[in-house]
């Protein structure tokens, strides 16, 4: 069983904490990560783009000239593909771009992609981090003092918390969610994870489950 060391707001050690290797230590190859990813960006689309089609463009009730004579082409409708101003051909139209992926898949894409920022050092336990009140410059002075200067940084809580949520909003590349819904695409979206002791406990108990 793995150990992970716990910091206070000061940067401090005040502890360790052991981890789960059945939870994090998973054998999974690298392309779960992938196929989560593309999962959770395809079931963000709106799929609410549309271009008028030869049926919608408004206008061109009646025949421009008549069929002969005229020495010009035939043409039925100024709505024409062919016109300025026409119908799209083959354009995209409203569509759902979601789909499922299995939830063993998904969970293991979450602790591959977990596993690889444990292994890079890229996650920090700390072991509170309570606000009495919202504070931005307190925020953005614990995470100078754990060393996330110029760094992207997702914030992970047991459950939400309004003081922490908007201690961070209004600093850049920072985010705050909690572990109940903090998926694989969070993990590799930011360069550092600043987990609270409980969160990790959390996300271990519901992966674990």
């Amino acid at each position: 069983m793995s150990e992970i060391e716990i910091k206070d707001k000061n940067n401090n050690i005040v502890g360790k904490m052991d981890l789960n290797d059945e939870v994090f230590s998973v054998k999974a190859k690298a392309g779960v990560v992938h196929s989560s990813i593309v999962n959770y960006l395809a079931n963000q689309r709106q799929g609410t783009h549309a271009t008028k089609t030869k049926g919608l463009v408004s206008g061109g009730g009646r025949k421009p000239w008549k069929q002969k004579s005229s020495g010009r082409a035939r043409v039925g409708s100024i709505r024409s593909p062919l016109w300025r101003g026409g119908g799209a051909v083959f354009g995209p139209q409203p569509r759902d771009y979601s789909y499922k992926l299995p939830k063993q898949v998904k969970r293991l894409a979450f602790m591959k992609a977990f596993q690889e920022k444990l292994s890079g050092g890229e996650v920090v336990v700390i072991e509170d981090l309570n606000f009495d009140k919202p504070k931005t410059k307190d925020m953005v002075a614990i995470l100078g003092t754990l060393g996330f200067n110029n760094k992207s940084v997702l914030i992970v809580t047991p459950e939400k918390n309004d003081a922490i949520v908007l201690s961070a909003r209004n600093i850049p590349r920072v985010a705050v969610t909690k572990a109940a819904d903090m998926n694989t695409y969070d993990i590799c979206a930011y360069n550092m994870l600043l987990i609270t002791k409980d969160a990790l406990s959390k996300i271990e108990e519901i992966k674990g489950s």
